[in-house]
């Protein structure tokens, strides 16, 4: 998109010189009495330098300002230009800035002299039929004003003499993350030396900002900027400072330093790179004024295992330094692909050659040094037949995964690469997508590569788009092979599919894509709308989503109105925001004109495709957005209107009752949330809790048995050991505390640490501790205790309620439930700690053993001493009679156990229990002592006395 405005003072731009003389003598006459500004605005410079700028005849660019501020991922961004005319005559000055492509401009602004001209954004007039097939007769431009991902905005003014001009031009853009990382980039191309150049970059992101760095300035048409290979250092002049969750980065160079960059004032690119602090749960969800905005990125998962085809294209227009940079990036592709991955390799011209016939192969040291070889003797020749080659690749890979027993968690996708257009077989674009969508059927995903200046990117973007892939252009004067490597690092590690994210029906409305086929690694999903009930303190979120054999389920409430922590008034450099800056809305309407544009983008119905623009160009107009439907047309403000001043654009928070909420889905609305989750958990009173006090119940004989364990810290007690028939084991680690003051015990004992291992019908083990849950069933999940969510694989399930319970279940036969205990503020004598129940043990062997394990399939009889008579008195039932005799007795195979009665307070929903409490650490109750049931580690699956075995 290049918007080229020309103001010149009611002359037309094409009327040729006579025209601009004219326009000087007027301009003249407006001339201010004062040229001081001319002096103000110079600055001392070297005296080449000098030099060099009395030799040039075109305006001096006295100030380059741009300031921006990223609040939650999106950026508004100011760029301020003042350009003087020192001449003795008018002198044409062009103003251009590369913005990124994916950025809307929102509003432009320029004076010159006291006139003020003011961009508004209006609607584009539908061209008719006859200018449509005029502009179809030209030969469409290949990037239309792009380049690197940059489009180029434009504006030229004839500046009288002795006389400046200022430029403020305000774009937007919501940051994608990239390979980990948000990338912010700043083109400081001003063509010229300037007398005060200064890049401020505010960030405020309420997760907590990592991993900031600021790299060297980026030129693609001067590799390195001359630096040094490796050199990481920022631009000179930068200064970094930032907080736990503010940052800001200023570049302020000097003319002097300026030259040292790049005498010609084509500095390149400032970056600034960062991420947020994040874990597997909801995401980052934020409320502000009615509009939420959703960012989905969890980490610590194991990848999804690829079948991949490589489609390349080796015509003869690769000849050279394409085909080259092509095989070096495939090099380093192939060596990336893991074990469990499978491929195949394409190449195309004319003919389509496959390298394995009808089949993917496994990743092996064989198979990566064969297709390297393959790839080593491709040769250039012939023309391009990209729709054979994709049909060819279609057919391959969908061959494959119905004839294959492949995991069904795996992801499938197409990366195509080429260089130009079809010249072989079908050649009409229209075809070649209907074809491609039709041969794909929405199975797998295809990714395109297009390299050089004569590929048809609208053909690669709309294949992409319409596969659920991406697309990427890159340069041929480009680094080409680290380009290529770094877009399939993107897309190389798959982590979930099938990912869908949900919110109640009668709570929002309007919310852009919430279905997504794939998540890669280093990436993040974004979701917006807008909220129906404003009156709700609170927003329901699921996500679901696959990861290689699991299924995972994340849910939380978010609150709405809640005061938040993180109210950005006041924040140094952001205090100073005008304008409409409810940036939540805008990043929500921001989504939504790209989702209707790239919706256009693929429909085929003329209808549909009239009524998405309308939709998005009158979204765009709503919001001062520039968009392919909307243009910027440049007003006149008024004879004696002030200059305009630099409307830095900022959020704010104005408004009743409604402040900005960053919640993590971790943050639980205070109040008694914790203990109402505890009190709906309905399981048996079988359990292990507190210090620790153990309970079994025998509902057969209508009582419990209680009995307390007084360990060392650090000890492992072995609860639950069926290792060789149900393959279960259940281990408990204790941690120490301080005994209450006046009391007998020498210290108090919690579990700290849950283990629960399991080899059937594939091993599996559950870590549980009260922060977080890891899984590790051949590939590692934490999860963390806040956050409430399910994830379910082949055999076990795995369901936590924030901050209150955890419920594993095995094969639906067995399931324990541990409680998590929390202390806000706990005493020197309380520890954080959990509680272990046993809820369901019908798939538990009649051999299973362990402290709880080997009561669960035995019955324990309550004999009667013959002193006690009273029994038989009337109103009193036998259990009753005994309570009060202190001498009653437990038959346990075969063993007497001495037992008293009590009342026991355990934490499964109940306040108390009775039980018959036996003494000395369940002496003769259990089988053995106390120490034969220590596990030599959380892992051990020993299930008799004295035997080790890990899993």
């Amino acid at each position: 998109m290049i918007l080229w405005l020309c103001l010149c003072w009611g002359f037309s731009p094409s009327a040729g010189q006579p025209d601009s003389e004219l326009m000087a003598r007027y301009l003249e006459e407006q001339l201010l009495a004062d040229y001081s500004i001319v002096e103000q605005v110079a600055r001392r410079v070297p005296r080449q330098a000098k030099f060099l700028q009395r030799l040039e005849t075109r305006p001096r660019m006295s100030e380059f300002h741009v300031r921006s501020t990223i609040i939650s991922r999106y950026a508004f961004t100011t760029v301020s230009c003042t350009m003087v005319n020192s001449g003795s005559e008018a002198r044409e000055a062009v103003f251009e800035m590369q913005i990124p492509a994916a950025a809307f401009i929102s509003n432009f602004t320029m004076s010159i002299g006291n006139k003020t001209y003011y961009g508004e954004v209006t609607g584009k007039e539908k061209k008719n039929s006859s200018d449509d097939k005029e502009r179809h007769k030209k030969p469409p431009s290949p990037t239309e004003g792009r380049e690197n991902g940059y489009e180029t905005f434009k504006a030229s003014v004839f500046i009288p003499r002795k006389m400046q001009a200022r430029f403020i031009l305000h774009y937007e853009e919501l940051l994608q993350r990239r390979l980990g990382k948000y990338e912010y980039t700043v083109s400081i191309r001003p063509q010229q030396l300037v007398g005060r150049l200064r890049v401020e970059v505010n960030i405020l992101e309420n997760s907590g900002i990592v991993s900031l760095e600021v790299p060297p300035l980026r030129n693609s048409k001067q590799k390195g900027n001359g630096k040094a290979e490796g050199d990481v250092s920022p631009p000179p002049s930068t200064v970094i400072g930032h907080t736990k969750t503010l940052a800001k980065v200023t570049f302020n160079p000097s003319v002097v330093e300026q030259t040292r960059i790049a005498r010609n004032g084509i500095l390149g690119d400032f970056i600034i790179r960062y991420d947020v602090n994040r874990e597997l749960s909801v995401g980052d969800v934020q409320i502000l004024n009615g509009y939420f905005v959703h960012y989905f990125a969890p980490t610590d998962l194991p990848p999804l295992p690829k079948n991949v085809v490589f489609v390349l294209d080796s015509s003869a227009s690769m000849v050279g330094t394409k085909l080259k940079q092509t095989k070096e990036a495939l090099f380093t592709i192939l060596q990336d692909l893991r074990p469990e991955d499978h491929f195949n390799i394409i190449g195309f011209s004319n003919r389509i050659k496959v390298w394995q016939q009808d089949r993917l192969v496994p990743v092996t040291p064989n198979n990566i040094r064969d297709a390297k070889k393959y790839i080593h003797n491709m040769s250039p020749t012939g023309g391009t037949n990209i729709n054979g080659a994709l049909q060819t690749g279609a057919k391959l890979l969908n061959d494959y995964i119905a004839q294959n027993d492949i995991d069904a968690r795996s992801v499938s996708l197409i990366i195509f690469l080429t260089d130009g257009r079809p010249t072989v077989g079908e050649t009409q674009s229209s075809k070649i997508l209907s074809n491609t969508k039709d041969a794909i059927r929405d199975k797998f995903c295809l990714f395109t590569i297009g390299i050089g200046n004569d590929v048809d990117h609208k053909l690669l973007e709309r294949m992409a788009l319409e596969n659920c892939g991406m697309t990427r252009l890159f340069q041929e004067d480009e680094d080409a092979a680290s380009h290529l490597k770094g877009f399939y690092d993107e897309i190389g590690t798959p982590l979930l599919s099938d990912i869908r994210i949900d919110y109640p029906e009668d709570d929002v409305e309007q919310v852009t894509q919430n279905f997504f086929p794939n998540y890669f690694n280093g990436s993040e999903i974004i979701i917006a709308g807008k909220l129906i009930n404003r009156t709700s303190d609170k927003l329901h979120v699921e996500v679901t989503a696959s990861n290689s054999k699991k299924y995972i389920l994340l849910k939380t409430d978010v609150a709405i109105d809640l005061p938040s922590r993180n109210d950005i008034r006041g924040v140094p450099g952001l205090e100073d925001g005008k304008g409409d800056s409810n940036y939540i809305e805008r990043a929500w309407s921001y989504l939504t004109i790209k989702e209707l544009l790239n919706s256009r983008l693929k429909s085929d119905d003329s209808q549909e495709k009239d009524s998405l623009m309308e939709k998005a160009k009158s979204m765009a107009l709503a919001y001062n957005f520039v968009t392919p439907f909307t243009v910027l047309k440049m007003k006149e403000a008024g004879l004696h209107s002030e200059p305009p001043q630099e409307e830095f654009i900022s959020p704010s928070t104005d408004g009743i009752g409604e402040k900005v909420q960053s919640l993590q889905g971790h943050r639980a609305p205070p109040g008694i949330r914790r203990e109402q989750d505890k009190q709906r958990i309905k399981i048996s009173k079988t359990s292990a809790d507190g210090d620790p006090h153990f309970v079994i119940d025998f509902p057969s004989s209508k009582f419990s048995v209680c009995f307390n364990i007084d360990g060392e810290p650090g000890d492992i007690l072995r609860l639950v050991s069926d290792h060789k028939e149900s393959g279960v084991t259940v281990n408990g680690q204790l941690i120490g505390a301080p005994a209450p003051p006046n009391g007998h015990k020498k210290h108090r004992t919690y579990f700290s640490t849950i283990t629960i291992l399991s080899n059937k019908p594939e091993r599996s083990y559950l870590e549980i501790t009260p922060r977080r849950v890891i899984l590790d069933d051949g590939e590692r999940l934490v999860l963390s205790c806040g956050r409430s969510a399910v994830v379910r694989s082949r055999s076990l399930e795995v369901s936590i309620s924030a901050y209150s319970n955890i419920t594993v279940t095995i094969r639906d036969t067995i399931s324990f439930v541990i409680l998590i205990h929390h202390y806000r503020k706990p005493a020197p004598y309380q520890r954080n700690h959990l509680g272990f129940y046993i809820s369901n043990s019908k798939g538990l062997s009649s051999d299973s053993h362990g402290l709880l394990g080997q009561f669960l399939n035995h019955e324990v009889k309550l004999l009667q001493e013959s002193l006690n008579t009273r029994r038989q008195e009337a109103g009193q039932n036998q259990t009753e009679a005994l309570k009060a005799n202190p001498t009653n007795t437990l038959k346990v195979k075969g063993r007497l156990v001495p037992v008293v009665w009590k009342q026991r307070r355990i934490y499964n929903g109940q306040q108390e229990v009775e039980c018959w409490f036996a003494k000395n650490n369940a002496d003769k109750l259990i089988d053995g002592s106390y120490k034969d049931y220590l596990a030599s580690h959380p892992f051990d699956t020993g299930t008799s006395f004295g035997t080790i075995n890990s899993l």
